[in-house]
């Protein structure tokens, strides 16, 4: 029996896998976002929301992790898409971004 040491082209060895541990999240006062944002947990992030006295009605966040660099690309995107759409105005709490 010959066993072949050969590394296929599509396999993940040698390559380190990001860690999927980051929600894409929106803050909404009613159908209106007002903020948009990541974090690594969403619950302990919702309580720091309601502390800063930002004023939202609920929090809806991903279904599904993302690593980190993807999570903020899509912050991004969503934000640059959120502006295009708005007249140039980001959502109310993200002004400084």
């Amino acid at each position: 029996m010959q066993v072949n040491h050969e590394k296929s082209g599509g396999d993940d060895v040698g390559r380190r896998r990001a860690c999927r541990d980051t929600y894409n999240y929106e803050l909404k006062q009613g159908r209106r976002v007002v903020y948009r944002g990541i974090t690594n947990n969403p619950n302990r992030r919702f309580q720091e929301h309601l502390q800063s006295g930002k004023r939202f009605t609920y929090m809806v966040w991903s279904a599904y992790p993302l690593s980190r660099k993807s999570a903020r690309k899509r912050e991004k995107t969503s934000i640059q898409r959120y502006e295009r759409s708005h007249f140039g105005r980001k959502p109310r709490y993200n002004q400084r971004v």
